[in-house]
């Protein structure tokens, strides 16, 4: 923790120092957040549920042992001082005599009485009497209590299973993100899957940069969060992922990355937090999933291995090359610069294509002996020169 206070302290003048960071977000999606020093701890007690819910297993087992346990415990102990107070205890040989609860001897038959009465068992050995008008009353009492407790510990535990957390891990991301050429433009790309054959429905995917930030007031934010488009005005980011899909982010003039070559990229610090949201399908749950990619984790020059291959009648997905990238020519400029030289290149082909073209007529001109006219004018408006009809008018 001291670390990471230093590392913020050291301010944006040194993110080379800073290559060794600790990962917002981890790879398997848990992130790396802890809330310290916090005083209103009442606050997770007005949301008992979702605290239960959280909670992890082995405590959420322990909640739920102690709730029916110190329930039938605390039953059983007003059943006995019943039972204490009427005086069936000293009378348990007397057949006059009509107890509160028929075949209470003790604590422990009181304490079983109260589990029969909760869970509703009714062996019909210990049954309670009409003569006892208190004993009624804490009947109807454990009987509602014991419903809200049965219903809120078997809530939290069905809601706990049910979770689909567990459904996000297999939900793949891979190891790498890549940068390299998609129609003649620089993209940054990742590549996720789906290992099940239930499909998420209404998968969406969304992509944060996280770095250090200063302000044009000298505010540092150590982790700035800065979208990064993958098709959300397109439409793109809404997906059918039934094989593995390959998200582009275009590195245009509106992206952070718009002015980073591939050196300055190295000797930057980031975090690409990417998440995939969705409803389960058999569930019908939303779920989410996330991941992060490092400086050290985007490879420049790189594109993905196909996974996709058609057989005979249906199409086969290897997720053994899932992860595989491999290099193609990619240029090192940033993306202004190669967009700049692309302008260039342009506008060269735009006034080069009518001056061959000029060039061409001109000897024509000259063939022909009468062209020194039709080369005059071609050189007025930059055109092609008139119909020969035209031309001798």
């Amino acid at each position: 923790m001291a670390q990471e206070n230093a590392a913020f302290a050291a301010g944006p003048e040194e993110p080379s120092r800073r290559r060794g960071r600790q990962r917002y977000v981890e790879k398997d999606g848990r992130c790396n957040v802890q809330q310290g020093n916090v005083r209103e701890t009442y606050r997770y007690l007005t949301d008992l549920f979702t605290t239960l819910v959280d909670l992890q297993w082995r405590l959420s087992l322990l909640f739920f042992v102690l709730a029916y346990a110190l329930t039938w415990l605390f039953f059983g102990a007003i059943w006995w001082l019943i039972a204490y107070g009427r005086g069936d205890l000293e009378h348990l040989e007397d057949t006059t005599w009509t107890p509160c609860v028929n075949n209470l001897n003790g604590f422990v038959a009181a304490f079983l009485f109260s589990i029969e009465t909760e869970t509703t068992i009714g062996y019909g050995h210990r049954v309670i009497t009409d003569q006892c008008p208190e004993g009624i009353v804490l009947l109807l009492l454990q009987a509602i209590l014991g419903s809200m407790v049965n219903a809120f510990m078997v809530g939290c535990m069905f809601v706990k299973i049910s979770q689909p957390n567990k459904r996000a891990a297999t939900l793949v991301f891979s190891s790498h993100a890549v940068v390299s050429l998609r129609d003649g433009r620089l993209c940054l790309m990742f590549r996720v899957g789906d290992l099940r054959s239930s499909h998420i429905v209404e998968a969406s995917i969304r992509a944060k940069l996280i770095r250090s930030r200063q302000t044009l007031e000298g505010e540092f934010i150590p982790l700035h969060q800065t979208d990064l488009s993958v098709g959300f005005e397109t439409g793109d980011d809404r997906l059918f992922l039934v094989s593995p899909l390959v998200i582009s982010h275009e590195i245009d003039a509106a992206s952070p990355f718009w002015e980073a070559s591939r050196r300055a990229l190295e000797r930057d610090d980031f975090e690409i937090v990417v998440i995939l949201e969705g409803m389960v399908e058999a569930t019908g749950m939303t779920c989410q999933a996330r991941s992060s990619y490092l400086v050290d984790e985007v490879l420049w020059g790189h594109r993905f291995t196909s996974v996709l291959t058609l057989e005979d009648g249906f199409y086969e997905v290897d997720y053994a090359s899932f992860h595989q990238t491999f290099e193609v020519p990619t240029p090192s400029c940033s993306a202004r610069e190669l967009a700049e030289a692309a302008a260039r290149l342009d506008a060269h082909l735009y006034w080069s294509i009518p001056s061959r073209l000029d060039e061409k007529v001109e000897e024509e001109g000259a063939g022909e002996g009468a062209g020194g006219e039709v080369g005059a004018d071609k050189e007025q408006n930059g055109c092609l020169p008139p119909p020969e009809s035209e031309s001798k008018v």
